[in-house]
């Protein structure tokens, strides 16, 4: 995720903290500090750190409830309205979906009866008021830790509570129907959330969008996979594209970009082996940073993944999603580069499918592509 950094890496994962949380951080602090000075403020900063300390517990949950299904978890980022724990793909059962959903929640229901074993068993009412610094630290995590179990218990995406629905709906419905329907009920609760933050509340309207947001993207995502569903790599691959030798220069490749409509350009040898891959952005850095005559070598992407014209597509953008790479590269038998799917390619290829009523348009078996009619 743009405009986060790692701070460390704990089984695993790598956890990641964006930087409008030290922008919340500084807005509490200063609050506080203008309302009760500097004692009030490092109070209003502790709690916060220590809330998103039980946000990163959660989140682990998470992390431990997939990897009992096989499922890694490369990162996992902070912002100001809580973590977003990235899996690699989505559990294949509705109930091991539902078991990683839920393990999130049921963290912050251990830390809540673990906090209220300390006060006693007792939580006091004010302690759901999480601004009222008269509230001892122990109580307010409490209350916060209950809160974020109901808040989270919202059957909306991208909240666990709407992919516990999305499960439940998939097992009776199927995954792509119970997706759509999950996130229709996310878009509704996102409209319900801003309705009331017109009222006088700010924070609703920015959860308004988050919400609406997350189930846009899920509903997209899960659209993505049923279209992939059966495909082949080389089904969807670009098989007509330019390329750069390793002996080709920056200027090079200036002038395939503004001759072409590529954005990537992959770096073949002789033997048609890939070597690297050439984007927009290297090439427009590199003119920034090195002058024309340099190597093209010297700016393109090694870390490429790639699959076999014969993997299944699904492999491929699990790939190109997981590692967030600009493209997969497609490989024959021989190991040589044959062709590239990059998310342009699969946004076309999702619209069109999606929009074919008569399901009557198949790949071409045999040969990559060009997608023909079934009955051709």
């Amino acid at each position: 995720m743009g405009w986060s950094f790692p701070i460390g890496v704990f089984m695993g994962t790598v956890l990641r903290v964006h930087v409008t949380f030290f922008l919340l951080l500084a807005w509490i602090g200063g609050s506080a500090w203008f309302a009760g000075g500097p004692q009030a403020a490092l109070e209003s900063v502790l709690f916060i750190v220590l809330l998103f300390a039980c946000v990163v517990l959660h989140e682990f949950g998470h992390v431990v409830a997939a990897r009992r299904y096989g499922v890694q978890t490369p990162d996992i980022t902070l912002l100001p309205i809580g973590g977003v724990a990235r899996l690699e793909r989505i559990p294949e059962k509705p109930s091991q979906e539902f078991v990683v959903a839920i393990a999130g929640p049921l963290v912050n229901v251990v830390i809540a009866a673990v906090l209220l074993l300390v006060l006693g068993g007792i939580l006091p009412p004010e302690s759901m008021d999480l601004d009222d610094p008269g509230v001892s630290l122990v109580a307010r995590l409490a209350g916060a830790n209950i809160f974020l179990v109901l808040f989270n218990l919202i059957p909306a995406f991208p909240m666990d509570g709407g992919r516990m629905l999305r499960a439940l709906l998939a097992y009776w419905l199927g995954y792509a129907r119970g997706t759509r329907i999950a996130a229709t009920v996310g878009q509704v609760a996102a409209f319900g959330f801003g309705f009331l933050g017109l009222f006088g509340n700010p924070l609703l309207l920015f959860i308004a969008l988050f919400v609406y947001l997350g189930a846009s993207a899920e509903a997209h995502a899960a659209q993505v996979r049923e279209v992939s569903r059966g495909l082949l790599a080389r089904d969807a691959m670009l098989s007509r594209f330019e390329t750069l030798a390793p002996s080709s220069r920056i200027e090079d490749a200036v002038q395939k970009l503004l001759a072409t409509s590529q954005h990537e350009f992959p770096v073949v040898d002789d033997a048609g082996s890939l070597r690297g891959l050439v984007t927009r952005d290297d090439i427009i850095r590199g003119l920034r940073e090195s002058q024309p005559d340099t190597p093209v070598v010297e700016i393109m992407k090694t870390d490429i993944p790639t699959v076999n014209e014969r993997q299944s597509l699904k492999d491929a953008m699990t790939l190109m999603q997981a590692e967030a790479r600009p493209a997969v590269a497609v490989l024959d038998a021989a190991g040589r580069l044959i062709g590239l799917i990059t998310p342009e390619n699969m946004g076309e290829l999702m619209m069109v499918l999606s929009e074919d009523q008569s399901g009557k348009l198949k790949p071409r078996r045999g040969a990559p592509g060009p997608w023909v009619t079934g009955n051709e």
